[in-house]
């Protein structure tokens, strides 16, 4: 590494060797409340430090102090804005003297949408420090999570989301230009950068980074998943100018516990005393045994009883697919997925002057984000560095290197995105753990873990469970692994999590075989693993959309001679097989190739032909097959007990093909499920494919009274919603006659300032960041737990 570094972050430069220190015993300089925040925050705004106003001090209030708009979209008038429904009702009616704008979202239809347009786009860069306002009213009998996107005539340019109170009568808005709009600050869920009492709207995710506002064609309104339908009244669009931002809105988010310096609740933590009361209130207040109607693996004891093997297993009975758990019991799959300590860092801002720590072996099985604690030595410690200023300033207090905690601190050698490559990390739920139950602390943590499991009533983990869990014998769990490694890939339109594996590559192959050889190690034939997912959301492509956005990783592969990919050369296979002629091939196509060799030494396209497209569709398939009997084989040899749970496929990431090419390699079929629950049409598909089903993640959070920035990717309104949405999420599961799981992402809240290995900083657990339960949240889970089988059981076909 340089000793002169240059920052990643918007506008910031700092120099390590102006603004850094180097510490070879200690941290001198770790609670940062003075210089360092001050200096990094007016390189940021450009405020005089001398000026700066403490946090604590109020900020200007945008409701009190609204001035005329920049711009107003009205829904009715000789200006009038054009409506475009996909799927959402609308009305126009006069309230008090104006024109009121009544929306509802159908729960019969997956992404209900209404667009707001005119007869020419709107030149947002002109307000070069603005935000989109409008005035709303909740009219359902819940709360709604609303989506708004700005669009252009391709793009959605942002995207912004909230949960609308019940009775919510108010404003909404959002920054759409300025300081906190445009800073890429290293987590999804922004800080407020000015108080108000109006709803702010959240990211999706993170910011674009190019976002041009010039031509701005439509503003969609929309739901998407929504359990039961919705409905709104909206009116008065406004583009308007940004209150006065205050100076210090990035400095000292985190206390010393790794909460949120500025929100206070019933689960924060004060003092180290209350956090050690309050374990031992709640250690002393679990049993830990099994439910009495739970048999030792969790199944169902009151329920039939059926043929014992040892291991799980499903079965169909009466019409409606169950696991069965080793002893013959029904089982139903219902727990916390990601138990483990690898997501808990967050990136500190100090990087080290020794390349030595940044290495990556090309051999390693697991990938960057699912590694644990790496030890950093005293020799590499002495070449820290403030290389991220900003990212610095956002904590109170970080433990000196000679401190007893200082044994949390960890390193990220990359990231999947943000603003920081690489950096040394802090894990506050580590060290409020060792706070919580003392030297024996991770010992501590799992009995407590598995107690609660049996507590709250669950009947397993679900993907990402400590392997230290694997050999406990007291919880079923799912074992997981990821093929990664020197192989050849296939880049999508997207790439969400990276670019697909080449599964005709003989790279791959054996990369599987190292993995899965791994997983066996793990578990040793445990009958307590119910099973085994490799991978997770695989970029596949689109279910619906563009040719390109549908069969990507299909055109990259034919853009690409033989010799280069593996997969071009199994696809000229596949296409000289069916074709008769090149000829027969350029008919179909609308191509002129020469010959087969033509075609195998690359080729892009402009356009698609309908047979073309067909042929997409059926190597899309066959890539599919391909994957899924590696892996699948693979287990099949070394594992032949355990179910294969598939690669849990993203709604986003799930195609036709790519399901139908699951079916003969699939135990179990897996999908992430992010929405208000299973719509009946959306997902009624699987009613045909005739395969058990497990929901791989799914969460509900709050950016309320949780003290976080972000509430993931479903919204509630707080954490009372939360516990409402939870029950009925897994209501719409256990209706469905193919389910047979589903596993609640996570256990523990994400980092307040973003996990390292992309940001994410949302309330998703069900415990804080100081391992405190969520009163609200776990007490319906409890409740839904009890009733769990019978209800199951219940809706029986007869």
């Amino acid at each position: 590494m340089k000793n002169t570094r240059h920052c990643e972050l918007p506008v910031v430069r700092c120099e390590d060797q102006t603004l850094g220190f180097t510490s070879r015993r200690s941290r001198v300089s770790r609670v940062v409340t003075g210089a360092l925040a001050s200096i990094s925050t007016c390189l940021l705004l450009g405020c005089s430090p001398a000026s700066q106003e403490t946090i604590s001090e109020p900020m200007t209030s945008a409701a009190a102090k609204e001035s005329q708009p920049y711009l107003s979209f009205h829904v009715s008038g000789d200006d009038a804005l054009t409506l475009n429904s996909d799927g959402a009702v609308y009305s126009l009616e006069e309230i008090d003297n104006e024109s009121v704008l009544a929306l509802t979202f159908p729960s019969n239809e997956h992404m209900p949408s209404l667009v707001l347009s005119n007869s020419s786009s709107w030149d947002f860069t002109s307000y070069p420090e603005s935000n989109l306002a409008f005035n709303v009213q909740n009219t359902s009998d819940a709360s709604v999570h609303l989506y708004v996107d700005l669009l252009d005539e391709k793009h959605v340019l942002q995207r912004h989301a909230v949960a609308i109170p019940q009775g919510f009568d108010g404003v909404l808005y959002f920054p759409v230009s300025g300081v906190e709009a445009e800073s890429q600050i290293g987590f999804w869920g922004d800080p407020p950068s000015w108080d108000s009492n109006e709803l702010r709207m959240i990211w999706r995710s993170w910011k674009p980074l190019e976002s041009n506002l010039q031509r701005v064609t439509g503003l969609r309104l929309l739901t998407i998943g929504n359990v039961t339908s919705k409905s709104l009244t909206v009116s008065n669009f406004r583009l308007r100018k940004n209150p006065d931002i205050n100076p210090n809105w990035l400095t000292n988010l985190v206390d010393e516990f790794g909460q949120s310096t500025r929100v206070d609740s019933s689960v924060v933590v004060n003092s180290e005393a209350q956090l050690k009361q309050w374990a031992e209130e709640e250690l002393a207040s679990l049993s830990g045994e099994q439910w009495q109607e739970r048999s030792q693996y969790g199944g169902w004891k009151d329920g039939p009883k059926l043929e014992a093997t040892g291991y799980f297993r499903t079965t169909k009975l009466n019409g409606q697919w169950w696991m069965v758990d080793p002893e013959g019991y029904l089982f139903f799959s219902h727990g916390p997925a990601n138990v483990r300590m690898a997501n808990t860092t967050t990136y500190t801002g100090i990087d080290y002057n020794n390349d030595d720590i940044r290495r990556v072996d090309s051999g390693e099985l697991t990938p960057e984000d699912s590694l644990g604690i790496v030890q950093i030595s005293d020799e590499i410690k002495q070449g820290a560095q403030v290389a991220y200023p900003q990212r610095h300033g956002m904590f109170s207090w970080l433990p000196d290197y000679d401190s007893p905690l200082a044994k949390h601190y960890s390193y990220r050698r990359t990231s999947h995105k943000g603003p920081i490559e690489s950096g040394e990390t802090y894990s506050f739920y580590r060290a409020n753990l060792e706070r919580r139950y003392g030297a024996d602390y991770l010992d501590v943590w799992r009995d407590t873990t598995l107690n609660r499991m049996h507590d709250w009533g669950f009947t397993s983990f679900g993907n990402w469970v400590d392997p230290a869990f694997y050999q406990a014998d007291q919880v079923p769990y799912f074992a997981n692994g990821w093929i990664i490694g020197d192989f050849k890939t296939l880049s999508g339109e997207v790439n969400h999590w990276g670019e697909m594996p080449d599964p005709f590559d003989p790279a791959f192959a054996a990369r599987a075989k190292l993995t899965i050889d791994k997983i066996a190690e793990e578990v040793r034939y445990s009958p307590w693993c119910a099973g085994i997912f490799v991978d997770n959301e695989k970029s596949w492509g689109e279910r619906e959309g563009s040719v390109a956005a549908r069969y990507g990783v299909i055109l990259d592969a034919l853009s690409k001679s033989s010799e280069e990919s593996p997969a071009k050369a199994a696809f000229t296979t596949l296409l000289e097989a069916k074709y008769s002629s090149i000829s027969a091939l350029n008919s179909a196509w609308n191509t002129s190739f020469a010959d087969w060799r033509s075609l195998s030494l690359g080729a892009t396209f402009s356009s698609h032909t309908d047979a073309q497209v067909k042929d997409y569709s059926y190597l899309l398939e066959q890539l599919g097959e391909q994957y899924f009997k590696v892996v699948h084989n693979t287990l099949e040899a070394v594992l032949p007990n355990h179910l294969y749970m598939g690669a849990r496929m993203a709604n986003w990431g799930m195609p036709d093909e790519i399901i139908k090419a699951s079916l003969k390699y699939s135990d179990v079929l897996s999908f992430n499920i992010y929405e208000e629950g299973m719509q009946p049409h959306f997902w009624s598909f699987l009613e045909d494919v005739d395969l058990p089903v497990v929901v791989g993640e799914f969460h509900i959070g709050t950016a309320t009274d949780s003290g976080m920035y972000n509430p993931g990717i479903v919204h509630a309104s707080d954490q009372a919603d939360r516990a409402r949405m939870y029950t009925q999420y897994m209501e719409t599961v256990l209706s469905k006659p193919y389910m047979v799981g589903a596993h609640w992402f996570q256990y523990i809240d994400e980092p307040i300032t973003g996990r390292a290995h992309d940001g994410e900083n949302a309330n998703i657990g069900m415990v804080t960041v100081a391992d405190v339960p969520y009163p609200e949240l776990v007490g319906a889970m409890k409740a839904f737990n009890k009733k769990l089988y019978q209800s199951r059981f219940d809706q029986t076909e007869d």
